[in-house]
């Protein structure tokens, strides 16, 4: 038995198997402790351990750096705000799973930023939607190429099909919504999926442009992970502890801070200071080329002196490396490389200087038209002299309309007031007038010639043309036209053809882009191509703002839409408050229209910015004449930097980007006009320096300069019917200077004008090698978009009077004028005085830089300076004289008009310094269209009475026009 128990225990150990489960019990026994070591004995360090193991390394931004006035008051600086972001960190089995998870983040996240009357950061993102529902791109050019670039995945532009790069907004709106894309075509999930993650059956286009937008911010991150997209700015306190409380509910959404950039007294600085948006695909290119290291969504200048000086303000980026766990969430930290703050920049501006020169300008604006409006429906400008233009009162209702004052929509909404209600329903009236005439024209056997039109259809047949197929949409490509064409010349010219004709030619000779009608076969014939064309013209004219100003204009010409009711309009919709005496008198029908109109002009409460008639803009440059430096730089009109810096207001944009005022257009820097007779001063010089004249001889003015062309004289400003058709007569170059005499001037460009041989030739090399030297010859060296100047290339004896093609900045002549206040050294002009860093020690200090140096006799000088201080006396009788005899107080300047057109008031401009005797300001101020050279002169003398002090301020400006309105007068008699 011993044996059989012994043979069987030997087989067992020779199994194999037996071996075998031997050696899995001892594995099993050493990975069940090593289990027991790892779970229960350091489970909860080995799981710290596991939830630090993502790593990150998250960018910290620098904080950009303030714009200071010349005291170190802040113009622009930032302040604390929070933003929501988004980094997508899930792992996902599909792409159907990726569009339901983040769609159901970003509806949820979207539906808290609504709620709470946030605007989601839609900045970089290319497609906007406009009032009638319609997809469409808010960029163009290289940027817009950019976006559909990012878009489609492709890493150059180039790298895009033909397809792609011709993409209309609703077809990448469509793309962005397809299964394979964002999935925001919900059609394409079960009710059961969409319940599971809580979305609705279906999104409204509104919905689907924003959360495109938020997708593709967080698309733009998706090559690295938990980077994060900023899908809104500057959230409320009540948002950013929404979203915090359902950071669960949507991974990857945070808060974080952030700083928003805000600007002081904007209206005064914008144009000068402009503003801070994200970083276009072109913007990045160009600062990375330039050693930049940008990334989309960084905040950089777009315009003015923000954009000039993004290097220095724009500081350094710093750097963190953390640790996250699986919901994003940072459970460790490394050493961080500290952002460094951008400079500060200090500038030359006087602030309180800048809004009380703006203010002044802006109010002798409103006086100009205040003085020159009539009662009346119209006038005949076309045969007035430019001294005689007027301002008829129904130009001011209409252009309540015609530059979005009043606003057309509300009209038709749900809470327009009954008089709101009563006006559209006579639009209503009027529009299908309109259109059933339009409709007739465009489809009768037998339309009317343009010339037979009435004023009103003739109006409508140009809009449509020029304003809508070929301006609007394109689709009268003006390219293709042949401008030799009989027919086209038929109807731009003679106007002995009709609509209808010239539309059906214009097909025929295919300058008509049928692919833009969207039709359904590319094969149809030409009469088929018109009906097409005219549905696709009703259509669009009936969505069409402009065309339904238009419309309203006529109402208001045919007095169907009475000047009262349009002024009750401001009240009804808020523009004008109810509350004062003007509003019941108008009620009450105790004060008429045209008396309201100017009550509110005089008040300021209608702006000439508002308005955008003509005069409605102006400029003044002051400058230092010892340095360059520049205390003021207005333009008018502005606009509020505030709404277009960080998440731009798109519809304010918008409303800017349309004002027939141009507030974008840089009145001081951008407009160039003749000079007219500011000029003269140059040509006193050249005479002078080029021994044509010296400072004793006379010239006889006898009205009438007519050495170059007898049949066509040049005519002095005294020799007019207003002036009796007078003459000055013997002028030397101090008394032709005050007298601003245009036959001296014409006299001494005639013999600047002549060959060595004494034989006029038009030589213009003598009178503009001074233009040169008094810095004509370039920009002014401000810090900001600047025009280049324009000095006379023929007709020396016109040129020498400051017409010609001369045309100049208002920059520019403040340099001209800084160059004769201190006699003869010509700086470049200069917005700045220092750059600091952000603890305030100095890193930049520039000295002040000569353009020119002009050496002039001293008798010259002395010649030249008491001419200009005699245009300011006048004997007596000039505009500052008063200031002579109350305060002692000398000035010197001189005046210039400048016509543009006959039919159109002329611009007034002004170049003065003060005190006389030792200049410690010099300024060159311009009124676009502001008719006489005197008015441009009162806004001097007054900017002259406050910094030096020597009016009470609330003297000068009070808020309304008042003072301004008693010292204009109606057109103009003076040079």
């Amino acid at each position: 038995m011993f044996d059989n128990v012994k043979s069987t225990l030997s087989k067992a150990v020779k199994s194999r198997i037996l071996i075998l489960i031997l050696v899995l019990i001892i594995l099993a026994f050493i990975l069940i402790q090593r289990l027991f070591h790892l779970q229960i004995i350091n489970g909860e360090s080995y799981q710290t351990d596991f939830t630090m193991q993502i790593k990150r390394t998250r960018e910290l931004k620098s904080t950009r750096g303030n714009i200071l006035d010349s005291d170190g008051n802040p113009l622009a600086y930032n302040r604390l705000s929070y933003s929501v972001t988004f980094a997508d960190s899930g792992s996902y089995d599909t792409v159907k799973e990726q569009n339901l998870t983040l769609n159901s983040s970003m509806y949820g996240i979207l539906k808290i930023l609504e709620e709470n009357e946030e605007e989601i950061n839609t900045s970089s993102f290319a497609i906007g939607l406009d009032d009638n529902g319609s997809y469409y791109f808010t960029k163009s050019g290289f940027n817009l190429q950019r976006f559909k670039a990012d878009i489609y995945g492709r890493l150059t532009i180039d790298a895009m099909t033909d397809e792609e790069k011709n993409a209309t907004a609703e077809k990448m709106i469509e793309e962005m919504c397809a299964a394979k894309k964002f999935g925001l075509d919900l059609s394409s999930y079960k009710g059961s999926e969409l319940e599971a993650y809580g979305l609705p059956e279906s999104f409204t286009r509104e919905e689907v442009l924003k959360l495109a937008a938020m997708r593709s911010a967080v698309a733009a991150n998706s090559y690295q992970k938990y980077v994060t997209a900023t899908l809104a700015t500057d959230v409320s306190e009540k948002t950013m502890s929404l979203i915090m409380e359902n950071k669960d509910l949507y991974p990857g959404v945070d808060v974080e801070e952030d700083s928003v950039r805000v600007y002081e007294d904007s209206k005064y600085f914008a144009p000068l200071i402009g503003y801070t948006g994200q970083i276009s695909a072109e913007e990045m290119e160009t600062l990375n080329a330039d050693g930049g290291s940008y990334k989309n969504g960084d905040i950089v200048g777009k315009s003015g002196l923000e954009q000039h000086f993004e290097k220095e303000l724009q500081g350094e980026k710093g750097s963190q490396t953390v640790y996250v766990d699986n919901m994003g969430k940072v459970v460790d930290e490394e050493a961080e490389v500290s952002p460094e703050a951008g400079s500060n920049i200090q500038l030359t501006i006087n602030r309180d200087l800048q809004k009380t020169a703006y203010d002044i300008l802006e109010s002798y604006i409103a006086a100009i038209v205040y003085q020159n409006m009539v009662d009346a429906k119209e006038v005949d400008n076309e045969s007035a002299g430019s001294d005689e233009i007027r301002i008829p009162v129904y130009e001011v209702y209409y252009a309540l309309f015609e530059n979005q004052i009043l606003d057309v929509d509300h009209l038709s909404s749900d809470d327009a007031s009954d008089l709101e209600k009563q006006v559209y329903q006579a639009f209503l009236s009027k529009e299908d007038n309109v259109f059933s005439e339009i409709r007739s024209e465009l489809t009768s056997d037998q339309p009317t010639a343009y010339q037979d039109l009435r004023d009103e259809m003739k109006a409508y047949s140009s809009y449509i043309v020029n304003d809508m197929l070929a301006d609007g949409t394109g689709i009268l490509d003006t390219d293709a036209i042949d401008k030799n064409d009989e027919t086209y010349k038929a109807w731009r010219e003679d106007e002995t053809i009709s609509l209808k004709e010239f539309l059906t030619y214009a097909i025929s000779k295919d300058w008509i882009d049928i692919g833009k009608l969207q039709l359904d076969s590319e094969y149809l014939a030409s009469d088929e191509i018109y009906n097409a064309l005219a549905d696709y013209i009703f259509d669009y004219l009936k969505t069409d703002e402009a065309f339904t100003r238009q419309v309203y204009k006529y109402m208001i010409e045919e007095e169907q839409l009475s000047g009262r009711d349009i002024c009750l309009l401001l009240f009804d919709q808020g523009i004008l408050e109810k509350n004062d005496d003007d509003y019941a008198a108008l009620a009450a029908g105790t004060m008429g229209a045209y008396d309201f109109i100017r009550s509110k002009i005089y008040k300021l409460e209608l702006t000439p910015a508002q308005l955008a008639l003509e005069p409605c803009s102006g400029s003044v440059v002051i400058t230092d004449p010892d340095s360059g430096n520049v205390l003021a730089c207005v333009t008018y009109p502005s606009y509020d930097n505030n709404l277009l810096a960080n998440n731009m207001d798109s519809k304010y944009y918008e409303k800017l980007r349309t004002d027939k005022s141009s507030p974008f257009y840089n009145r001081a820097t951008q407009e160039v006009t003749a000079p007219g007779s500011t000029f003269k001063l140059v040509t006193a010089t050249a005479g002078a320096m080029e021994g044509v004249i010296s400072i004793y001889d006379t010239i006889n003015c006898t009205g009438k300069f007519d050495l170059v062309e007898k049949d066509n004289p040049i005519n002095c400003w005294i020799y007019s019917a207003a002036n009796g058709w007078g003459f000055h007569g013997p002028e030397t170059m101090e008394t032709a200077i005050r007298d601003s005499c245009n036959f001296y001037f014409n006299t001494v460009g005639y013999y600047l004008g002549q060959n060595a041989d004494g034989e006029y030739v038009g030589d213009m090399s003598r009178l503009n090698k001074y233009a040169e030297m008094y810095g004509f010859d370039s920009t002014s060296g401000i810090e900001i978009s600047e025009m280049d100047p324009q000095i006379a290339t023929a007709d020396p004896t016109r040129a020498a009077m400051g017409q010609s093609n001369n045309a100049f900045t208002t920059s520019q002549l403040a340099r001209y004028v800084t160059t004769l206040a201190n006699s003869g050294t010509c700086y470049d002009l200069t917005l700045l005085d220092k750059i600091t860093d952000s603890t305030g020690n100095t890193q930049e200090e520039p000295d002040p830089v000569v353009h020119h140096q002009l050496e002039l006799p001293a008798d010259l000088w002395n010649t030249i300076h008491a001419g200009m201080h005699d245009v300011t006396i006048n004997n007596g009788n000039g505009i500052f004289a008063d200031l002579q005899t109350q305060y002692n107080f000398n000035a010197a300047g001189k005046t210039g008009t400048a016509q543009q057109r006959t039919d159109k008031a002329n611009h007034a401009l002004f170049i003065g310094y003060a005190p006389y005797e030792n200049p410690e300001i010099s300024m060159a101020v311009r009124i676009t269209n502001g008719y006489s050279s005197r008015n441009a002169a009162l806004v001097a003398k007054d900017i002259m009475c406050y910094y030096f002090n020597l009016k009470d301020k609330d003297s000068i400006i009070d808020g309304t026009a008042g003072n301004a309105i008693q010292n204009v007068t109606k057109g103009s008699n003076q040079d």
